[in-house]
């Protein structure tokens, strides 16, 4: 059982062991910049100018993948009865963060961060502001040592009651399947009956050329190579557990908000969320 502390102030308990390069370009700060954000470097807005120019959608993802991150957090909690989250690769922080879209549902919700990025962690204390009645966290550790993250979140999460589980836009940096099926596999194992995956990232099937271009531009410019990935395989990291519907289909198709006129264009990034049996 942890010890349910407040952790609303302590900022971050794992000091970064590396410094920020400006020079180098990072998916966190790029889609910072798409998202019309101010934490990037020139480097990254260069990069992310010339993705845009040849595939002028993906600021449309990336704002169609907050808006499902709002979605899939507001159900879980009002619906579910989650009120703990494991956000991991949660990048930069913008608007309706997931500490803020749950504990405005919950002020008792219980939000644990994790990324790897220098600057992310220095704006850790802006993530740090949640509902006095919940808490929020914020560990420094990457995606490739699930087992870590999961021993530092349980700090703050009650590991033995169910937990949702968010991995958005973030598998993409494992290009290797089996890699990345098994990293997945390790953060949902320890995580008890009842749980939640919430899992979305970049395919290619409604626009192949420009979502190719991206990812031939990304890899040449940057260090954090990515890949898209066809719904079929995306559909791999959620062998085994119960997907809510409508299961996997475009982030902007899952229980889209009600509008006027027509419904929400399908853009190249898919998610679901599945219960752990």
């Amino acid at each position: 059982m942890p010890n349910f502390e407040d952790v609303t102030s302590t900022g971050p308990r794992t000091a970064p062991e590396h410094s920020i390069d400006t020079a180098v370009p990072h998916s966190a700060r790029v889609w910072n910049y798409w998202l019309g954000g101010k934490d990037n470097y020139p480097a990254d807005r260069e990069v992310g100018d010339h993705i845009r120019a040849a595939n002028p959608m993906i600021a449309d993802i990336a704002v169609a993948q907050r808006a499902f991150l709002v979605r899939t957090v507001r159900h879980l909690a009002t619906h579910e009865g989650i009120d703990q989250f494991l956000d991991v690769g949660t990048g930069l922080p913008t608007a309706d963060n997931t500490h803020e879209v749950a504990q405005r549902v919950d002020p008792t919700a219980r939000v644990v961060y994790t990324d790897h990025d220098p600057l992310v962690l220095t704006h850790a204390r802006a993530l740090l502001t949640g509902s006095p009645e919940g808490a929020t966290d914020y560990i420094d550790a990457d995606l490739h040592d699930p087992e870590r993250i999961i021993r530092e979140a349980a700090g703050t999460l009650d590991l033995n009651r169910p937990i949702a589980l968010m991995l958005l836009g973030i598998t993409a940096h494992v290009v290797d399947d089996d890699e990345a099926y098994a990293l997945v596999r390790r953060l949902r194992d320890p995580l008890p009956s009842g749980s939640f995956l919430v899992l979305c990232d970049d395919t290619n099937v409604i626009a192949p050329t420009e979502m190719d271009e991206m990812i031939r531009q990304w890899n040449e410019s940057g260090e954090n190579p990515r890949i898209n990935r066809t719904p079929e395989r995306i559909a791999g990291f959620f062998e085994g557990l119960e997907m809510l519907e409508p299961g996997l289909v475009s982030v902007t198709q899952w229980r889209p908000e009600p509008t006027e006129v027509g419904s929400p264009r399908p853009l190249d990034d898919f998610g679901a969320v599945a219960r752990k049996r």
